[in-house]
């Protein structure tokens, strides 16, 4: 049966494959260390757990409006007043299924074919999906290894065309987890405030997870004149250990929240509604569970860069939060074993998963193919396998 050309322009999730092949194998028995994976290792929290239960106790099993129910348009516009110091309304809130799910009605509702949308690299492997399956074109713009793998000003304005509409902004980042500063920040905002018709989505999903005292800011916090023009994507999977319960939601603008809205009423309709009770839960509820969380991944953070410093020829910048490391492993390339040859960042993640049976997800899925991505949302014993097992496969590359 003939296909949309449409799916011809984009590739399937890297990291899902990787987690799906890892899957497969554990069926079969094999005890696979899992580095691939995206998500906190963590079960969600008892009293969010509690609420869903009482929502299906008290009959909030029906529609809900389309954007989300009242009581969770108000705790987002809670959390965001007290870590953002930026105040909304309801009607600047789509709450959708999932981040992803936020991010891409929201690309629906400002792109039209051919419009540019600029995205630093490394990247999150969906951003250029997403974007080309929306007919928009994207532009990636290499940030170096050197420079902390961060957009530069001069970079950002040599990257503005007369048909860029967006630009996408990842603080803290999947797959580097670094972490723009004010002052970074500040130095985008000059050159985006000389071009008006540019946009920002500003993707804050790991936004509590920072470590070392690093503060949290946006582009949004930075310049007043940009907030309108600036749409935070944030949800609930990462914070609260939901990723399974498919909550996230944009803020920004109101007229294009209505777009965005009216999009995702003629696709998905509502987000589960018990979902979205357990949401309200969270956000209103405890936050010692996240501090503590954090400050488990502070410490796993510390070890895996200790264990990546003892492999020969691997180099890492220090991750300012997120769960993920994303070391240079080029010193690897064009070496052998047997009749295996290792020339680029896939041919070692294969390599990795059918010899050691460790999952990493190649660097060519987040646009920079001398690196691999690991999670380190994994136990302690899980990680020191893990790097037990990669160091003995790296020894018999010669």
């Amino acid at each position: 049966m003939k296909l949309a050309q449409r799916v011809a322009r984009i590739q399937p999730s890297a990291t899902l494959a990787i987690n799906a092949k890892a899957r497969r194998l554990k069926k079969q028995g094999v005890h696979i260390v899992n580095f691939g994976v995206g998500e906190p290792d963590f079960d969600t929290p008892l009293h969010i757990q509690e609420a869903a239960i009482n929502a299906i106790k008290d009959g909030q099993t029906r529609y809900t409006p389309v954007s989300g129910i009242d009581e969770l348009k108000d705790a987002i516009c809670y959390v965001i007043r007290n870590d953002y110091g930026l105040s909304y309304a309801r009607e600047n809130v789509l709450v959708s299924c999932g981040g992803k799910h936020a991010i891409y009605n929201l690309l629906q509702a400002l792109l039209d074919p051919g419009d540019e949308v600029i995205i630093p690299s490394p990247y999150w492997v969906s951003y250029p999906e997403m974007v080309s399956l929306i007919g928009g074109k994207p532009v990636t713009v290499p940030c170096a290894e050197e420079y902390g793998f961060k957009l530069h000003p001069d970079a950002l304005e040599s990257a503005i065309t007369p048909r860029t509409r967006l630009l996408i902004i990842n603080s803290p980042s999947n797959p580097t987890g670094v972490h723009y500063s004010r002052s970074e920040l500040a130095g985008l905002a000059e050159v985006l405030l000389k071009h008006e018709d540019v946009a920002v989505i500003t993707d804050d999903i790991y936004y509590r997870i920072l470590f070392d005292g690093h503060e949290w800011c946006n582009l949004a916090m930075v310049s007043e004149a940009l907030r309108d023009r600036t749409f935070i994507i944030n949800g609930v999977s990462k914070t609260y250990c939901m990723t399974g319960w498919r909550i996230g939601y944009v803020v920004g603008n109101a007229d294009v929240i209505r777009a965005a809205t009216k999009i995702q009423s003629q696709s998905t309709s509502n987000p589960t509604s018990i979902s979205q009770w357990a949401s309200v839960a969270a956000m209103r509820g405890d936050q010692s569970v996240v501090q503590e969380m954090v400050k488990v991944f502070e410490q796993r953070c510390r070890y895996v860069l200790e264990c990546l410093s003892k492999l020969p020829g691997v180099t890492c910048p220090t991750p300012a939060g997120a769960f993920y490391v994303f070391p240079n492993f080029s010193h690897y390339y064009e070496k052998k074993v047997g009749d295996r040859s290792i020339k680029n960042s896939l041919d070692l993640a294969d390599y990795l998963m059918e010899i050691a049976h460790v999952a990493v997800v190649p660097g060519s899925a987040f646009g920079e193919d001398h690196c691999l991505r690991l999670s380190y949302a994994l136990s302690m014993e899980d990680l020191q396998e893990g790097f037990a097992r990669v160091a003995r496969a790296l020894e018999n590359l010669s």
